[in-house]
């Protein structure tokens, strides 16, 4: 039941903070509820734990705003909707000053319906709803072309596309000044989180695990889809990357070139593990791609079925990527999922993208195997090209010895492959 009087102070501004609540909770559809509170101008609207799901449908976020989810909230897409091909859960788009917290509220929508069609039991008969078109952008949360955003405490699951998504919109190229805090993004279909243009984003203490469904499948892609967008003072710290199918931690640039913003990018003590994929791979920065720089800072791979760290088509020209203090421990167990990978590979197979691969450095960088193999390779299955510039020191502890398979001019380059004492 309505609140009426309540409501009627809202709006005339008499009471800043507001209880989604009053609009009428409806257990089995509550997305009027809590869209008219959204939209009521509240500087601050609470989501109680009514004890039982808020079911909605798509939801259009609202600037100058906290939104409050108390703890035991769940929050669930409802089922049958979401039929666009784009509908996400929570969408912010072109707005400003937007916080979001919700430590122990959880966000969930219906990745396996999206998958596989929906059957419902009711009357103790199964009913088919249908198959959902075939879309991989049914978000839990999209943030487009927002300024100063806070999301914090939230579990977000079970998508049909990302748990979080970050782009820029039709007034801004890209978000600026988005924070994401204290935030588990499981089981989602395409990517735990999506950058696609950011400007001064810090994802902090977030954890992007168990991702499967439509490739790439990575815990985060970091993947412009323009030359225009930006990747700008963008840093994950303290995050985790467990389980995913893909790539714990993809950047993907080749839709970026020479006339593209430098890059600013920024890991630092995360970690990254999974028994279904690979850890950490920075790909397609082309001869005419972008400057800048991208550096992994006492980041830790471990226990990956393929790949520890991949470089692959990285050019000596563009944004400079770093390993610092970082650690690959027991990666590329599986032979079946990549053949004989080393635990850092370095790969080159188109060279009409790249011709003068390099510009690397692995700075005081550990790598533990217990296989006969180097722990540092050079791939290029269609080319003889050189590298160039591949800097710094990596100590290997591993009985069979540290080796390193760098190609022709090999001993020109300024690596160092030593055997940990």
């Amino acid at each position: 039941m309505k609140n009426l009087e309540a409501i009627a102070d809202v709006r005339a501004g008499k009471n800043r903070v507001a209880n989604a609540a009053w609009w009428g909770f409806d257990p089995e559809d509550a997305t009027e509820a809590l869209q008219a509170a959204i939209d009521s101008g509240a500087e601050r609207v609470v989501v109680p734990n009514m004890h039982a799901d808020w079911i909605i449908r798509p939801i259009k976020l609202a600037g100058n705003q906290a939104l409050i989810f108390e703890r035991g909230t769940v929050v669930t897409a409802k089922r049958g909707e979401y039929r666009g091909r784009g509908d996400s859960m929570f969408t912010a788009q072109d707005i400003e000053n937007l916080s979001i917290r919700g430590y122990g509220a959880t966000f969930r929508m219906w990745k396996q319906d999206y998958i596989n069609g929906l059957v419902l039991e009711q009357f103790g008969w199964h009913r088919w709803y249908g198959q959902y078109p075939k879309a991989e952008w049914r978000m839990t949360l999209a943030i487009r072309g927002c300024k100063n955003v806070n999301v914090s405490g939230l579990t977000l699951k079970d998508s049909g596309g990302d748990g979080i998504y970050v782009d820029g919109g039709k007034e801004r190229r890209a978000s600026e000044n988005v924070v994401l805090r204290d935030l588990v993004c499981n089981n989602h279909y395409r990517q735990g989180i999506s950058v696609i243009s950011a400007e001064n984003l810090k994802v902090e203490n977030c954890t992007f695990s168990n991702t499967w469904g439509t490739p790439p499948a990575s815990g985060v892609d970091i993947e412009p889809d323009k030359s225009e967008q930006r990747i700008k003072n963008t840093v994950f710290s303290g995050c985790q990357f467990v389980d995913n199918v893909g790539d714990g931690i993809e950047v993907f640039l080749a839709h970026t070139t020479d006339e593209s913003d430098d890059m600013t990018l920024r890991f630092e003590n995360c970690y990254i593990s999974s028994k279904h994929g690979t850890g950490i791979r920075v790909s397609k920065i082309g001869d005419n791609g972008p400057n800048g720089s991208i550096e992994f800072d006492n980041c830790t791979v471990e226990n990956t079925v393929g790949y520890g760290i991949k470089v692959q088509e990285k050019s000596v020209t563009g944004a400079r990527v770093k390993f610092i203090g970082c650690k690959v421990i027991h990666a590329a167990t599986d032979r079946q999922f990549g053949g004989e990978w080393s635990p850092i590979s370095l790969s080159l197979p188109q060279p009409n993208i790249v011709q003068t691969m390099g510009g690397i450095d692995f700075i005081d960088c550990f790598v533990e195997d217990d296989r006969e193999r180097p722990a540092i390779e050079f791939t290029q299955p269609e080319s003889d090209f050189p590298l160039y510039d591949i800097t710094g020191t990596i100590t290997v502890l591993n009985a069979n010895g540290a080796r390193a398979e760098l190609g022709k001019d090999r001993k020109k380059l300024p690596l160092i492959v030593t055997e940990h004492e």
